[in-house]
């Protein structure tokens, strides 16, 4: 297998690998609006959405009737598609300069420390810019009558607030949310899609597009789930610090540990868990699917820079049964210092053959 050659990811390549992650994150968290609309209701008012997921859908239409459940539409779309954008993008980015720097053998020796570290370098970077945006949409979701479009509420937010409190509250929570969910987002998906292919005995290159479509959206429902439980405590966290007075008015420190103790560790990691467990095994799967089937469609492949070096890959049945031949008919080595040195090297790499 010949190198890598990693000239060809260039900027052409990381913009369109971050178009596709904004498609893919804005359309998903749209489609999942409604799902996302009642898990912050029972992360905000457990004590009156307090019959599962489905209990709080019939709360919710019955209540304010069906458009209720789209309500911040326009801040998550909007929102998850520029985070998207700099988080799949950022992903690509530091996954192949970090393949690149390393060498493609010590880069699949380290590709889980690779996959976490870019997922976390892009993500904090996406959070920049999300969390205004979530702010909106979580003030819009806990007070309905607080403004009647995104522009408002950004506004009214910006006036009464101020652009720290108002839309950064929740920059805390927000990290601690989408850092770790990212990290195993793409830590899991990556491990779990290897391990899919490996009991497939192949590689993505020897599959059609519909078998690389489906080890995609059955790794990211794995990746998905895995990702909803390790990031909720803080999706809890954030949820609520983004309600108005909740906290009371000191720092955002103070408020978020006032908020922990008043709510409880406990309910903090489980408020709302299987609605959200619903909404991103759902969400990541789509994502990562949506996300492979763009790349495809621009003809840019999604990189595959961590791979074994070809020097590591195992030997082929013909490749074993001339080393084995050589090892049985091998001459002695000739006589004289120094001069069987290339001859025991040759045996020693035919053992290993025969040996594997």
């Amino acid at each position: 297998m010949a190198p890598t050659d990693f000239s060809k990811f260039d900027m052409t390549y990381y913009t369109k690998s971050a178009l596709a992650g904004g498609i893919c994150c804005g359309l998903t968290h749209g489609a999942v609006c409604p799902v996302d609309v009642v898990k912050t209701r029972i992360q905000l008012e457990p004590t009156k959405y307090n019959r599962g997921l489905v209990g709080g859908f019939k709360q919710v239409i019955s209540e304010e009737g069906v458009g209720a459940l789209a309500t911040g539409l326009g801040a998550t779309a909007v929102g998850y598609f520029i985070q998207g954008w700099f988080k799949f993008g950022g992903v690509e980015f530091f996954k192949i300069q970090a393949a690149s720097a390393m060498g493609e053998q010590k880069a699949w020796d380290n590709r889980t420390a690779i996959y976490l570290g870019a997922a976390a370098g892009a993500e904090f970077i996406a959070d920049i810019f999300l969390c205004p945006l979530e702010a909106c949409r979580i003030r819009s979701v806990s007070d309905p009558t607080y403004a009647s479009s995104l522009p408002g509420v950004a506004g009214r937010l910006m006036k009464e607030e101020g652009i720290v409190r108002g839309f950064y509250s929740g920059f805390g929570p927000i990290l601690f949310k989408q850092i770790p969910y990212t990290m195993a987002k793409f830590a899991v998906q990556g491990r779990a899609a290897e391990a899919i292919y490996q009991s497939m005995n192949k590689k993505p290159t020897d599959c059609t597009a519909l078998v690389n479509t489906g080890v995609s959206l059955s790794s990211g429902v794995v990746a998905g789930v895995v990702s909803a439980i390790i990031s909720h405590p803080a999706d809890t966290l954030l949820s609520k610090v983004n309600k108005a007075g909740a906290g009371g008015d000191g720092s955002i420190p103070s408020r978020m540990m006032n908020i922990t103790k008043e709510t409880g560790v406990v309910k903090l990691c489980t408020q709302g868990l299987g609605a959200r467990c619903v909404m991103i095994g759902t969400l990541t799967a789509l994502q990562f699917g949506i996300f492979d089937t763009i790349m495809r469609s621009l003809g840019a492949e999604k990189s595959t820079s961590m791979r074994r070096a070809a020097a590591t890959e195992a030997p082929t049945a013909t490749h074993r049964e001339l080393c084995a031949n050589c090892w049985r008919h091998m001459p002695p080595p000739p006589a004289g210092r120094g001069a069987a040195e290339p001859w025991v090297t040759h045996r020693v790499r035919a053992l290993l053959a025969v040996a594997a």
